[in-house]
């Protein structure tokens, strides 16, 4: 049978047909009151009170096969009480895994009749519960089966809290608050008589743990909120009610403490329930107060079973105690007070009051049905009319309950009739709640998306827009929304149906849906402002290292002596323009965010955000401008310039007469200054670097994380950077200045072996005898060219020629591309010839004879410029290079 059962499943025991029981019997796989059970009946439990009050006599053989009854104090007892079909049984099953009799989802009817137990099932896993828990099913409260004989409920809850621990109170949400609902009443009734049959003194008082488990949370009510609907409606219930002589001053917290937890909704959110549950059965175990750790504590982990709950009964003597107590409760009156009419009255008005919810629910539940399922789907929406089905419902229901009911005893109607009206305003309310949420949510996004889509309109016109005027105008037009939607579903005569918190609340969310879109607006702004500044940066920064490439700056200013302003004041230009062009971008920013009507600390966050930002700008143009090739180039530039150039600045025609060697040298010494000077960002006049923390400042008072997370850090400013301001301001590393020196070096000298080139090849070494032998000799050619036209004009143009080449002192230059040219030619000539050679039988056995006679094979392609055979160390030295 073991294998059969499981908890709240398929398998779980059914009813089953018994010849000599009731047509229906719960719990037959427990061992009934009078019967003489067997050690397999023991297995699931026992009953201990049957519908008839008569007390199971086997108690204490149950407890033996369980192996309580050696455990001496080491067992704790549980009871769970609340209303009929609420799930009690249910909870049971799965925090302790026994199987008691759970009601069947096809029949609404009484699953538990009496008093159950049965011992906790997950002892032994690693579940962390306490050992010998004992758990009672206590018949629930409010059953038609019943009816109006609340007799065996009162006892049964009586004898529960007189003998168990805890106390597990087992009640839906949408109960919290009501009377009934939250079984007030029958709270009211074991608290007096709990005190007259079990209270002496207040030195000896026995105390109970009543722990509230809210079913069905949908965590829209906080649970700490209903924990203190529930602890004020206690405090009023122990107020009202008598209390013995010299008890009259007692407190409901000399005699219980309270604990709740709250659990989802078992048939939407299944895995939740579980997962919830299993946490709730890992507080069943021992411990103790302690009270320097009170309310440092999570107080929905603390464990439950504390010393001053345990009743001291040995285990061996809880059978006898508890059947003496069940005679005791039994034996009592006083609990049957209520007179015949007020009997009467009670059930006919539960009985009207559940025909005239018939009608009331065929209107309602189809909304609460459609709220659902939008809950569910995440989109909630706004139910048309709905205000008018909610007015049109409440006034039909109360109309015909008092109609019905005003004719029976005065008293009971005005409760009944109260309570009729919480259980359908808790309904209603539940809409009305849910309807403004609806129209809140959907009024925030379309307020959300009105502005932007305005904003967009704006900036697609090309035209200036007012950010703060467009977000007043959709916010009041939201407002009026919301106020016609939640004035539509006003219910009249109801207290609660006010929506003045909420209104509160959407303005609230508007103004923080407002500043959120203000701030992407103005992040926008300081992007388009950023872009600005870049774009600004880029070109007069560029064009302040461009004037390096001309170390005259156009004023054809000596190689020595004071630098040329180009060079010694280019971190003071540089700090100028950066200063002025952020100056100037901080004036746009601050006027287009007045039209966004931003405060003057979201301004001044704007500012100092533009800052840091346009320093980072700053600092990558600087070190594009400082890479290797960039910088090289520059150097050569300005280096040419010195040298190439006089103090005219007219280019110079290097002749042999000139001190190439000295200029060389000075132009060199002038460049090489630069790189330390373009090494580190200093001032010339204070040699210091730029006063960049005080121009950035500090970070506002109102700067948010998330306005830093997209800051990168800045030396000198950041103190967790790490870097100093003088770090911050260096450009080019040691490292890179050394190997930067050593290459521009490379550069000038091969500038200066192309001057002394050009200088050598402009030299003429021609003997003056050779003119007056060129005269003797060409005399006849001379005075025929000079009497030829054509001739002289050629001999004209020829000189002019010769003017200008020697003038440009292009000779050299012209010789050494001669040479080129022919040894190209030369070079084409043999490898021609040798795929000539090689294309023809008669060329190949040519080249074969020639190499034995030679000794060897010659190939074109290993003869020298001179046709010689290379030598074999060259050929070696060729093959280890490849």
């Amino acid at each position: 049978m073991a294998d059969s059962l499981k908890v709240n499943g398929n398998g779980r025991p059914s009813n089953i047909k018994h010849p000599s029981a009731p047509s229906l019997m719960m719990n037959a796989h427990f061992a009934g009151v009078g019967q003489d059970a067997s050690r397999e009946e023991y297995e699931h439990g026992i009953q201990v009170v049957d519908e008839d009050k008569l007390f199971n006599t086997h108690l204490g053989t149950y407890l033996s096969l369980e192996k309580i009854i050696p455990a001496g104090f080491n067992y704790h007892l549980i009871s769970v009480f609340g209303s009929q079909s609420t799930g009690k049984s249910t909870l049971l099953n799965y925090l302790f895994g026994t199987q008691f009799g759970v009601m069947s989802e096809q029949e609404r009817r009484q699953t538990t009749k009496g008093i159950w137990m049965s011992k906790n099932k997950h002892e032994g896993a690693d579940r962390g519960m306490a050992d010998n828990i004992l758990v009672m099913d206590v018949e629930g409260t409010d059953g038609r089966e019943r009816g109006e004989d609340q007799d065996f409920e009162r006892k049964s809850a009586l004898f529960a809290l007189a003998t168990s621990e805890v106390l597990i109170v087992n009640i839906w949400e949408h109960q919290v608050g009501l009377y009934q609902g939250a079984n007030m009443g029958l709270l009211k009734t074991v608290f007096e008589v709990n005190l007259q049959l079990f209270v002496k003194d207040n030195k000896n008082t026995p105390r109970s743990l009543l722990f509230f488990v809210i079913r069905d949370h949908l965590g829209t009510t906080p649970l700490a909120n209903l924990q203190n609907t529930l602890i004020a409606d206690l405090n009023k219930l122990w107020s009202t009610i008598s209390k013995p002589k010299g008890l009259e001053q007692s407190r409901i917290e000399d005699y219980f403490d309270f604990a709740f937890a709250a659990l989802p909704h078992k048939i939407l959110q299944p895995e939740k329930f579980e997962q919830e549950v299993e946490k709730l059965g890992a507080r069943f175990r021992e411990g103790y107060n302690d009270p320097k750790k009170s309310g440092l504590v999570d107080e929905s982990t603390l464990p439950v079973f504390l010393p001053q709950y345990h009743r001291r009964i040995p285990a061996d003597g809880f059978s006898v105690y508890a059947e003496g107590v069940w005679d005791q409760i039994v034996n009592n009156k006083d609990l049957d007070l209520p007179t015949q009419q007020e009997l009467l009255a009670q059930f006919r008005c539960d009985e009207i009051a559940r025909e005239v919810l018939v009608a009331f629910d065929e209107k309602i539940t189809p909304l609460e049905d459609k709220q659902a399922e939008d809950a569910r789907a995440g989109k909630p929406s706004v139910i048309p009319d709905l205000g008018a089905v909610m007015n049109a419902a409440r006034l039909q229901i109360l109309k015909d309950f008092e109609t019905n009911a005003s004719r029976y005893h005065k008293g009971v109607y005005t409760r009944k009739s109260a309570e009729l009206v919480s259980k359908v305003d808790s309904r209603l309310k539940a809409l009305f709640q849910k309807q403004l949420s609806a129209a809140h949510k959907s009024g925030v996004e379309a307020f959300s998306d009105a502005v932007s889509g305005a904003v967009k309109i704006g900036q697609k016109k090309g035209a200036s827009y007012d950010f703060a005027q467009i977000v007043e105008s959709e916010k009041k037009k939201a407002l009026e929304s919301f106020a016609a939607d939640a004035q539509a579903i006003v219910v009249e005569g109801a207290a609660w149906s006010t929506y003045q918190q909420e209104t509160n609340l959407y303005k609230k969310d508007l103004d923080d849906v407002s500043g959120r879109l203000r701030k992407e607006e103005m992040r926008r702004l300081a992007t388009r402002v950023e872009r600005w500044v870049r774009s600004r940066l880029d070109e007069s920064i560029g064009l302040e290292f461009n004037k390096l490439g001309s170390g005259r700056g156009g004023s054809g200013a000596p190689e020595h002596g004071e630098r040329p302003a180009s060079e010694k004041d280019l971190w003071d230009r540089v700090w100028t323009i950066f200063t002025e062009t952020v100056q100037d971008a901080e004036r746009r920013f601050t006027d287009r965010a007045r039209s966004f009507d931003a405060s003057p600390e979201e301004v001044e966050v704007g500012l100092w955000r533009l800052r840091r930002k346009s320093w980072g700008v700053l600092r990558a143009k600087i070190d594009e401008e400082v890479m290797e090739g960039n910088i090289l180039l520059k150097l050569r530039e300005n280096f040419e310039d010195k040298f190439r150039y006089d103090d005219l600045g007219v280019p110079r025609i290097w002749r042999p007469t000139d001190d190439i060697e000295g200029l060389y040298t000075k132009a060199r010494e002038s460049t090489i200054t630069l790189i330390p000077l373009l090494s580190r960002f200093k001032l010339s006049k204070t040699s210091a670097p730029p006063p960049l923390d005080a121009w950035i400042g500090d970070a506002p008072v109102s700067v948010s994380p998330a306005d830093e997370e997209d800051l990168a850090p800045i030396g000198g400013v950041d103190d967790d950077e790490g870097k100093s301001l003088e770090e911050e301001m260096t450009t080019i590393s040691d490292t890179k200045q050394a190997d930067l020196l050593v290459r521009f070096k490379k550069t000038a000298d091969g500038v200066y072996v192309e001057a002394k080139r050009s200088a050598i090849g402009g030299m003429t070494q021609v003997p003056l005898y050779f003119y007056g032998l060129l005269l003797a000799l060409g005399w006849n050619e001379i005075v025929a060219v000079l009497r030829n036209p054509i001739y002289f004009l050629f001999l004209i143009l020829l000189a002019i020629g010769a003017y200008v080449t020697y003038t440009l002192n292009l000779w050299g230059p012209m010789a050494r591309m001669a040479n080129a040219a022919s040894s190209q030619a030369l070079d084409i000539g043999k490898e021609r010839l040798r795929d000539f050679l090689e294309s023809s039988e008669s060329g190949r056995q040519a080249m074969a004879m020639a190499d034995r006679q030679t000794g060897g094979s010659v190939r074109l392609d290993r003869l020298d410029g001179e046709g010689k055979k290379r030598g074999k160390g060259e050929d070696e030295m060729d093959v280890d290079d490849i």
